[in-house]
């Protein structure tokens, strides 16, 4: 063990309870509470040749062991999240040693304390709006006429009869678009705004496209987090469960409840407050 470094999963207080005594993290090794001054930090060790600057970094362009030790990551906050309120710290995040560790407890425990206080009885809610592939492509009328039995008659019958009359329904179909697109984000700006009154704080990430979108899923117009008092969760979810049908061509995914990936920045060092637009989510672990 002198060799190895040590992976830091999160800080918190000291938690009520023990972790599972089956719970391994990065690598398989079970993790441990490193404790200095009212501060707990979760580590396991990590060798020296995966988790070193260089080599590391190599890691880190290997899809195959990124989505493995996010996982790893993920296992441990999500069973320290039963427990406690931890701070979620970035994926990777490694030290030369106890000591290490320590001096970044010593360090930073101001900082840490204020944010532990402001996440301490709160789950993280992700919310997500899509708009469905037929909506966002205009009036979805080409699914329709692609299904089986009688679609080449329904080409035939539907195709353009000259350049003019091809301009005119590609007008409408751009039309029809946008005012999908405008009514879906109305529907996701008045949604955010109501979960906002039950969140403690928000934050709007940036909508997802290309390869973070499953094929067929549509399009994304809000990807948001909401650090919400677990005492007001099921009010929350009651919420979200009442838009369900209200608007077609609309779905609203919820995921959580999450440890708060999302919230782990320092409120005293911001700028000006966070009404929700906010940095890019890490599914595997967040930055304090």
């Amino acid at each position: 063990m002198n060799d190895d470094l040590r992976y830091v999963y999160a800080v918190c207080r000291p938690p009520a309870a023990p972790l599972h005594a089956d719970l391994t993290g990065v690598g398989g090794a079970p993790p441990r509470q490193l404790t200095h001054e009212g501060l707990v930090a979760v580590v396991s060790p990590v060798p020296e040749r995966d988790f070193g600057r260089e080599p590391l970094r190599a890691h880190l362009e290997d899809l195959r062991w990124l989505a493995e030790t996010a996982r790893a990551h993920q296992n441990v906050v999500a069973a320290l999240a039963t427990v406690t309120c931890p701070l979620p710290l970035r994926l990777a995040t490694v030290f030369h040693d106890d000591s290490g560790v320590r001096a970044m407890l010593e360090d930073e425990s101001e900082r840490l304390h204020r944010i532990l206080d402001r996440i301490d009885g709160h789950v993280e809610w992700g919310v997500k709006v899509w708009l469905g592939a037929a909506s966002a492509d205009g009036d979805g009328s080409g699914d329709r006429e692609g299904s089986a039995g009688g679609a080449a008659a329904a080409a035939s019958s539907h195709a353009p009869r000259s350049g003019r009359d091809y301009l005119r329904r590609r007008r409408a179909g751009n039309a029809a678009r946008e005012e999908a697109l405008a009514r879906a984000d109305v529907f996701a700006r008045r949604l955010h705004g109501d979960l906002s009154r039950y969140a403690a704080d928000a934050r709007l990430h940036p909508v997802q496209s290309g390869p973070l979108t499953d094929a067929g899923s549509g399009r994304n117009i809000l990807n948001s987090a909401y650090l919400v008092p677990r005492t007001w969760s099921e009010e929350f979810l009651e919420l979200i469960g009442r838009t369900e049908g209200t608007r077609p061509g609309l779905r609203v995914e919820v995921t959580g409840p999450w440890a708060a990936y999302s919230f782990t920045d320092d409120p005293d060092a911001r700028e000006e407050p966070h009404g929700g637009e906010g940095a890019a989510r890490q599914d595997a672990g967040g930055a304090p």
